[in-house]
Parts: C-alpha cells; sequence; structure tokens
C-alpha cells in the first residue's frame, strides 16, 4: 500500500487549471505545472497521468463550474432574454479581478504547434458544442415563438458563438468589462424581428 498523497488533489487541480488558463496548453511546460502545484513529477504523473490528461482533468473542471452560467441564460422565458443573460454574465465572468481573463477553450488553443493537434480538437469541439447548444436554445424559442421563424438558427447561434469567443480573446487582452458589456448589448440589438 502506497503512502498518502501529501497534497489537496482538488487544490492542485484549480491551480493546474489557472496555469493552463493563463499561458495555454503548450505555454504550460511540466516544470511550470510542478513549481504551481508545488508537487514533483512523479506525484503529478501518480495523481494525473501526463500533461494532456492534466490539461483534460482542468478543462472538464472548467466546464464544471463555469458553464452554470449557460444553464442558467438558456431558463430564461425567452430566447433574447436567454442570450442577453449569457452574453452580459460571459463579460462579467470573463473580467473577474480574480484568476485569469477570457476563456480557456478559447485561449488555450490560439497558439499551439501539430504536437498540441489533439488538444486544439478537444477545445474546437466544446466550442462547437457551445454554438449548438445556443441553436438548440434559439429553436426552442422559435418553437416558442419569441424567435422569427425566418432566422436560420444555426447562423444565429454561429454568430453569437463568434462574439462570445471574441469578447473572451478581448477580455484576455485586457479589455475591461464594461468595454466587454457595450459589445453584448450591441451584439443583442441586431437581435432579428
Amino acid at each position: 500500500m502506497g503512502r498518502p498523497r501529501a497534497f489537496d488533489v482538488d487544490e492542485a487541480l484549480d491551480r493546474a487549471l489557472r496555469l493552463f488558463w493563463r499561458q495555454g496548453y503548450e505555454g504550460t511546460s511540466l516544470s511550470d505545472l510542478t513549481d504551481e502545484l508545488g508537487i514533483n513529477r512523479p506525484s503529478l504523473y501518480a495523481a494525473f497521468g501526463n500533461k494532456e490528461e492534466l490539461f483534460r482533468k482542468a478543462l472538464e473542471r472548467y466546464v464544471e463550474h463555469h458553464l452554470i452560467l449557460y444553464r442558467e441564460a438558456f431558463a430564461k422565458p425567452t430566447a433574447r432574454e436567454a442570450m442577453e443573460h449569457l452574453l452580459l454574465g460571459l463579460a462579467d465572468a470573463q473580467t473577474l479581478p480574480r484568476g485569469p481573463r477570457g476563456c480557456i477553450t478559447v485561449q488555450g488553443a490560439l497558439v499551439s504547434g501539430e504536437a498540441a493537434a489533439p488538444i486544439q480538437k478537444e477545445l474546437a469541439a466544446r466550442r462547437l458544442a457551445g454554438e449548438k447548444a445556443i441553436r438548440e436554445r434559439l429553436e426552442q424559442g422559435q418553437r416558442d415563438g419569441d424567435v422569427p421563424p425566418h432566422v436560420d438558427c444555426a447562423d444565429l447561434a454561429r454568430y453569437l458563438n463568434t462574439v462570445t469567443q471574441g469578447m473572451a480573446v478581448q477580455a484576455a487582452t485586457g479589455t475591461s468589462r464594461e468595454d466587454l458589456r457595450r459589445v453584448a448589448r450591441m451584439s443583442l440589438a441586431a437581435w432579428p424581428t
């Protein structure tokens, strides 16, 4: 029977998440991870597997905590209210005073090479899942009568998802919360009638 771990796995995972979020997947080395987590490589491998597995676990943690906003938004009575809640909520969430700014699914893949192709695909799939969720909420709005029947929900979802990703990039580079909220409101001004 092995010795018990001398570190808190959940806290270590949170620290790894913040590091990957700030530096991206490829920008984060194993040395960065062991320094940030305060553990040696054998402990990192034993607890999390390799760097890719640790990134995937961190990404799952991100999804668990940060996609609550999507659920809250999609529970709003109309599709327009749902998208307003989502866009304004993302402007707030991506500019929290503590922690990394932006979105790990966008920043994690902005700069990466061939070695990170599996991670790029994973992040692209996550972004597409977000777009699909938006499209499904818009389609529900269309069935409920609050999205006009002539609207192509796939196109509108792609547009809104592109706005959210652009907001994430802007947040990561220091754009203020209020400026991102203005972007959200401007996007909503184009809501189809």
